[in-house]
């Protein structure tokens, strides 16, 4: 088997791939489903690639093997092991998904990197989920740009789980109320005078438990960026940290809790502000005002306003007197972002179309907890999308989160209940 061979077989392969374009864009161009005759048709290139996909890969193998009489004359050479200890790793991440990628196609060898490389005592060749751990160091930047990009996920409490663990069991006090006896779920305290007998408190807690779900994203990638491993590198790593940070976000906001993160708007802390009577108005500074007094006092120097883009131009109309409510960037608030009573205004993509409930919602992120494994994993497959010359890479990460409340907090004094997390109920018809 000789270089030219190999080539002669690349370019029959491509001939298929081409033919069956042809067919694909044939019916695009026409605006319409394929026919069966073509369905028969792809069918056949489509096996005829695969097959051309497999001698190929066969031939690259066997060119790679040095016949074993011109090898015995060769002394063996062992591998020098790292001075330092260390295990073997890959200068750039976009070195590793090359490697993934050459471990996926027909008869590919896999890097030894990719299986020798030891990841806080895991195995990184896969069980169920297939694919290789994406190199520790690689790891901690991706996740960084993800946290990063993410607008609610880099305010959440983030904690990092062990490699032996698949959640996290945490006892939280169960209060519900700041009345005597309620406080910290029990604890009680006497003024000497108050009582004759002090009565014995204790604390009441609860569990709050958290257990891994798994976000899967895929990135697909053609052949000619596969053959930039710095490009590909470059441009993996702003897929991977915008979508992932959007998904989390997404789910911090409005997850159900279940297969995903448990999101505020679906948690029992949430505080809805009914709407006022006969309101028609999309959003009123009556409103507004009863948004902040359901606010927990302790989140007030930490919340945010989170709203629908849409939401912005009623608020330029709320007045309270002759004082505007909503007080834009810049100008009187000297201030690099627009602020409600001083709290910054964000618009969020995943906020709520106007008039339904989400769409503004004022909370501290603070309060609530985000668990990951640390680890992602990452596949690749040279099958899903063939015809079109794409290899598609698929990166998998478990992580879980929910309000680190599980209900509103009823006050010292007085009847409305309070929380980090408050929003307007529905409006309109």
């Amino acid at each position: 088997m000789n270089i030219k061979k190999i080539l002669e077989m690349k370019a029959k392969r491509e001939d298929a791939r081409l033919k069956a374009m042809a067919v694909l864009n044939k019916a695009d161009a026409e605006d319409r489903f394929l026919t069966d005759d073509e369905q028969k048709e792809i069918d056949k290139y489509e096996s005829e690639i695969r097959a051309w996909d497999e001698s190929i890969a066969r031939a690259e193998k066997m060119l790679a093997i040095e016949p074993e009489d011109r090898a015995a004359e060769k002394p063996e050479v062992k591998p020098t092991p790292n001075k330092s200890g260390e295990e073997k790793r890959f200068a750039t991440f976009g070195e590793q998904l090359l490697a993934a990628y050459r471990a996926a196609m027909p008869g590919g060898v896999t890097d030894e990197r990719l299986s020798t490389r030891a990841a806080s005592g895991l195995n990184e060749t896969t069980p169920s989920d297939g694919g290789f751990l994406v190199q520790q160091d690689f790891v901690t930047e991706l996740l960084k740009r993800t946290y990063e990009t993410g607008i609610l996920a880099s305010k959440a409490k983030k904690i990092p789980i062990s490699t032996n663990a698949n959640g996290l069991k945490i006892n939280a006090v169960d209060e519900d109320s700041r009345g005597n006896g309620s406080r910290w779920g029990g604890v009680q305290a006497f003024w000497e005078s108050e009582a004759d007998e002090h009565t014995g408190s204790k604390p009441k807690f609860r569990q709050l438990d958290l257990s891994l779900k798994k976000l899967t994203g895929l990135c697909y990638a053609t052949d000619e960026l596969l053959q930039d491993a710095a490009a590909l590198e470059s441009v993996i790593r702003q897929a991977f940290a915008e979508e992932f940070g959007f998904k989390i976000d997404d789910a911090i906001l409005d997850g159900s809790g279940e297969g995903q993160p448990l999101g505020i708007l679906k948690s029992g802390a949430l505080v809805k502000v009914e709407k006022e009577k006969d309101q028609s108005a999309v959003v009123t500074v009556e409103n507004i005002v009863k948004m902040w007094n359901r606010l927990w006092s302790k989140s007030r120097s930490s919340a945010v306003w989170y709203i629908n883009q849409e939401i912005e131009p009623y608020l330029y109309t709320l007045k309270l007197g002759d004082k505007p409510v909503y007080i834009p960037a810049g100008g009187i608030s000297e201030k690099p972002y627009a602020t409600i009573f001083g709290r910054p205004v964000v618009p969020l993509e995943q906020c709520n179309a106007p008039g339904e409930v989400g769409d503004i919602v004022l909370a501290d992120i603070g309060q609530y907890l985000l668990i990951d494994k640390g680890g992602v994993k990452a596949a690749s497959s040279i099958h899903v999308r063939f015809l079109y010359d794409e290899n598609v890479f698929r990166f998998i990460y478990r992580v879980d989160g929910k309000p680190i409340w599980n209900k509103p907090l009823a006050p010292y004094k007085g009847k409305a209940t309070v929380s980090p997390f408050v929003t307007l109920d529905k409006r309109g018809a």
